[in-house]
């Protein structure tokens, strides 16, 4: 990849900080959002606007980040109809950003490459790091591609990441980002349970997360989303809805492979249940308003 230009798809929590982030880099970036307030702040950062997804088809690489792969499949529907019509230009490729299906994401791939008669390829990239690490560029970045596609793409993702590695073919990286989601998942659940329980007991929650995170209990979750469990602080930076649909990934991901994942699975019923509670919308630290509301549940029960 020569040129630094590029196509983006999706200006939401995410997407917009790591197109911003593009541009901070010295890239050129035209993109696409449904809504138009996000369009004119990019304009207003030096970025381009498309009037359509199609419109990006002469882009050397188009960027995804949207909330799921129907919405990427919606989105790019005409992008890849104009590339039957005429096939864009050979290593032409597509970037998944999102939290996809592995095996979803293969099949996409296996459309893009025969809508464009061989010449586009799919690269699964999905991220780590959450809106911080959007805004900061710190992003830990999981590819799926072969070794041509992943070097080719290699610039556009260390412009908007710090640890950036190709984890095997196509859909590894979404594997890996589902590996990602069982570790951050179900850690959060467990953190905000033991808030509620210490709460319940007497114990301040912040003082109990001051002191695991000098021992073997600190972590990335507990540095970063402690803070907000503990202050019961669900201002989304990303809804936590998403945690269901990646920890279903993880189930699927498991039963092909032949692996027993009950974290996973007792993770899928926790998410289930916080959305079922109407929480979704609000960040992934209200699942302790979910456990909490399960808990005075089980007291009225068990009075």
């Amino acid at each position: 990849m020569t040129a630094k230009t590029a196509g983006f798809v999706g200006l939401g929590f995410m997407g917009f900080p790591m197109a911003a982030n593009l541009l901070a880099n010295g890239w050129e970036v035209t993109a696409w959002n449904r809504s138009a307030g996000a369009l004119t702040e990019l304009e207003e950062l030096g970025g381009k606007r498309s009037e359509s997804v199609a419109a990006l088809r002469d882009q050397p690489v188009v960027i995804f980040m949207l909330p799921d792969l129907s919405y990427i499949q919606d989105a790019a529907a005409p992008l890849l109809e104009s590339w039957r019509a005429v096939p864009p230009v050979e290593g032409t490729t597509v970037v998944v950003m999102s939290s996809v299906s592995p095996t979803a994401v293969q099949e996409f791939g296996r459309t893009v490459h025969s809508v464009s008669s061989g010449n586009a390829v799919v690269v699964d990239a999905p991220v780590s790091g959450g809106t911080k690490g959007a805004q900061d560029g710190t992003l830990a970045i999981m590819a799926g591609a072969s070794d041509e596609d992943f070097q080719r793409v290699l610039p556009v993702l260390q412009a908007m990441g710090t640890t950036v590695r190709r984890m095997g073919a196509l859909g590894s990286g979404s594997l890996a980002k589902a590996c990602n989601q069982l570790i951050v998942g179900t850690t959060t659940a467990a953190l905000a349970e033991a808030a509620e329980l210490a709460e319940r007991s007497g114990m301040d929650a912040a003082a109990l997360f001051d002191v695991l995170a000098g021992g073997l209990a600190g972590s990335r979750v507990l540095e970063i989303v402690g803070p907000r469990l503990a202050a019961k602080d669900y201002a989304p930076t990303g809804p936590a809805k998403f945690m269901h649909k990646d920890l279903k990934f993880v189930l699927e991901s498991a039963q092909a492979a032949g692996a027993a994942v009950p974290m996973a699975a007792a993770g899928v019923e926790l998410y289930r249940e916080l959305i079922d509670q109407g929480l979704g919308d609000q960040d992934l630290a209200v699942v302790r308003q979910a456990i909490a509301n399960l808990s005075d549940l089980y007291a009225t029960t068990t009075k």
